[in-house]
């Protein structure tokens, strides 16, 4: 039996606006909000919306047979409901069906995983508090920024207690083996590994309207029929987009959401199933190990992370960023936070990629920038600014190990105070047994016991007193 995993990922960031030198230090509030509701609104009309529906449809026709994963960053669900809620809407609807799992991720798409575990793990977290608060769902497989993964990030995985990960099937990393199976992580075995197979993810994404590609057109019998040729033990086939694919970077009258409604009735004549990530790292055991030395990703022909840290504008925004990563992480301001996980998305560094070949010169057709250096300077204001705001919570003339023990001892008091509450609550209750123990005691033997009363003294222990009725005399019953 062979199998596809369709996963769509949603994502757009919060762009900046432009923000100049004179401005840090007097103006706080960094995105521009007119470019994000446009650009948001425009591809929630043209694509998300549509596709939602269209997928929706494909669910009932198949009666649930058609199925899939959505993975979506906190900063799309925050822009969804604040500027699209009838997606928001369709988003649920597609839960209710019981046929469409939730991925975990980093909530701001950040490159966290590669330098702060630590941050790491709370966005995941958040991220997954969201999922569940929303969609009533717990994200039991992570996909992490890009599909980027390594050796180094896979316990952490494990550590937030995913089971499977979906990644990039790249080419220096398998050698001869096939992206078609399930792997285990080389550093965390008990960790599944569910690999992007990149050329049958591209033909729909980057080829689909492709007039002078070989495979053109592609219809969707043409495109199972490629599936149903590989191998029979090849059990999986990932298949990794972002959601805009359908009718943003592949309009409505390429025919590609005809495309996607045909695949489950030329699926089914072949045989072949629809699976979400779940069920594929439960129904299917792993046949090898896959080490993962260096970090990889679904980005440019490299399929490494060198899309955003590839050169020293890059670097230079990046250390500068995750530099003051613990003092935020101790402060209270709530604005602050949410500024620097804003500031954390992968697309900011991707803009001031100098990179002019593959998947890297075709997405610099996304940047708002007209240059890399322009995003670096617009971005590297922001960030002076942000940093000014930082400096007045925790001063940079503390040193990091004054910082972390600081940070420390915090911790260490908060689970003092947890434990100490722990005991007290314990005592409370300790304490109000022996009361009502006490007082059933001391009731006269010739008393009855009818009523007992609770009260709570100042001290806020419960006391139980008991009303006793006297046994009546011959005397007082005549």
């Amino acid at each position: 039996m062979k199998a596809i995993n369709f996963i769509f990922n949603i994502h757009q960031p919060f762009r900046l606006k432009r923000y100049r030198f004179f401005e840090i230090g007097n103006d706080h509030y960094y995105y521009d909000d007119f470019a994000n509701e446009d650009i948001f609104s425009r591809i929630a009309q043209r694509s998300y919306i549509p596709a939602a529906e269209t997928l929706l449809r494909m669910i009932e026709d198949t009666k649930g047979k058609f199925r899939f994963a959505i993975s979506i960053s906190g900063d799309a669900l925050e822009q969804t409901e604040q500027y699209a809620p009838e997606f928001m809407d369709l988003l649920k609807k597609l839960a209710d069906t019981g046929k469409v799992e939730f991925l975990g991720m980093p909530y701001p798409n950040s490159l966290a995983s590669l330098i702060d575990p630590e941050e790491f793990m709370l966005q995941v977290k958040v991220h997954a508090d969201k999922i569940k608060a929303l969609f009533g769902q717990t994200v039991k497989v992570i996909r992490n920024t890009e599909l980027i993964y390594s050796d180094e990030i896979a316990p952490l995985f494990v550590e937030l207690g995913f089971k499977g990960c979906i990644t990039e099937g790249a080419k220096h990393v398998l050698g001869w083996k096939s992206p078609n199976y399930v792997y285990s992580a080389a550093s965390a075995p008990k960790l599944k590994l569910l690999l992007n197979n990149s050329k049958l993810s591209d033909d729909i994404s980057r080829r689909f309207s492709d007039t002078s590609w070989g495979g053109y057109p592609l219809t969707a019998d043409k495109y199972i029929d490629w599936i149903a040729s590989t191998p029979a033990e090849e059990q999986i086939i990932n298949i990794c987009l972002n959601m805009e694919t359908l009718g943003e970077l592949q309009p409505r009258e390429t025919g590609i959401f005809q495309f996607m409604e045909a695949l489950p009735r030329f699926a089914a004549e072949r045989g072949i199933d629809f699976w979400t990530p779940s069920e594929a790292v439960t129904k299917l055991k792993p046949v090898d190990t896959l080490p993962v030395g260096h970090p990889i990703s679904a980005v440019d022909d490299s399929r490494d992370v060198s899309a955003w840290l590839g050169n020293r504008l890059q670097n230079e925004a990046f250390e500068k960023l995750y530099s003051v990563a613990e003092r935020v992480r101790l402060c209270d301001d709530r604005r602050l936070k949410m500024d620097y996980w804003y500031l954390q998305g992968a697309d900011h560094f991707y803009y001031m990629s100098t990179k002019n070949f593959g998947d890297g010169a075709a997405a610099a057709n996304f940047s708002p920038y007209g240059s890399p250096y322009e995003a670096f300077t617009n971005y590297m204001n922001v960030l002076a600014d942000f940093i000014v705001r930082v400096e007045e919570q925790f001063p940079m003339s503390i040193e990091n190990e004054e910082l972390n023990a600081l940070l420390t001892t915090i911790r260490n008091q908060a689970t003092e105070i947890e434990t100490l509450s722990k005991e007290n609550a314990s005592l409370r209750r300790s304490v109000e047994q022996f009361n009502i123990e006490h007082n059933l005691r001391t009731v006269p033997a010739a008393a009855k016991i009818t009523k007992a009363e609770k009260t709570v003294n100042p001290e806020g222990i419960v006391e139980v007193k008991a009303k006793t009725v006297r046994k009546k005399t011959v005397k007082e019953k005549k």
